[in-house]
């Protein structure tokens, strides 16, 4: 299994992928929008015969009062589950954003009902719930909003920070709170 850096010629591919595997599907153009204004953030898992697999989908926000990234899609296909491919493409993009944004943490929202991806992110990749968001989705299903804090990946994985000083030092400062969900 090979996981690199999306580029722009995979972008359709990606977009086959989001087809296959989820239920919130996006157009052509805003898979080129993440291409073109964060190149570093996306990344894919190939298999040995350069089949795209699956594929993280990142981006920044940088308009909040702290920014930070957020994962736009996550996907993998069924019969290349549990491998761990989505941990790897997930701890690229996080590494990816703390080295090139200075991100203390990542975003994301998820399905209340989709219980594998509910493990993925709380077990394996130590994300906690922040707030349930309800209606979210266009079916109507609620989402919980899930905050991964980056300061600890960075320094158990010896990850260079975009800015060193303002990165361990706002950490130090104001440590994530342990928060239950917010409703």
């Amino acid at each position: 299994m090979n996981i690199r850096p999306a580029e722009h010629e995979d972008y359709i591919r990606i977009q086959n992928c989001n087809l296959m595997c989820l239920p919130e599907n996006y157009q052509f153009k805003y898979f080129a929008y993440h291409a073109l204004s964060w190149p570093q953030l996306s990344y894919v898992a190939e298999d040995m015969n350069g089949e795209i697999v699956g594929y993280v989908l990142a981006k920044m926000e940088e308009e909040d009062e702290e920014p930070h990234g957020h994962i736009t899609s996550l996907a993998v296909k069924r019969s290349y589950r549990r491998l761990g491919i989505a941990k790897k493409m997930m701890d690229q993009t996080a590494k990816a954003m703390v080295e090139n944004y200075n991100a203390r943490y990542v975003s994301l929202h998820v399905r209340v009902g989709n219980k594998a991806a509910l493990n993925l992110y709380k077990n394996s990749l130590k994300f906690e719930i922040s707030e349930v968001e309800p209606k979210y989705y266009a079916d109507l299903e609620d989402a919980l909003a899930m905050k991964r804090y980056l300061v600890d990946f960075a320094k158990e994985n010896n990850i260079e920070p975009a800015n060193r000083e303002t990165f361990f030092t706002a950490y130090d400062k104001n440590p994530p709170k342990k928060n239950g969900p917010k409703h």
